[in-house]
């Protein structure tokens, strides 16, 4: 597992079409914009979790 450290506004760059930035942090929550393709999905871990126990 990668670890990275960043502020907000700070991006990483998965492959050459998805990038992830720190939108905001507050009160210990970290918010996440996702720039990706459409057929990418992205999901919570609980919700993808959801979706494979409904399979």
């Amino acid at each position: 597992m990668l670890i990275l450290t960043r502020r907000p506004g700070e991006s990483i760059v998965i492959g050459e079409n998805i990038r992830i930035v720190v939108a905001e942090i507050r009160n210990g929550q970290v918010r996440l914009a996702f720039d990706a393709p459409a057929e990418i999905e992205i999901d919570r871990t609980e919700i993808r979790a959801k979706k494979e126990a409904a399979r």
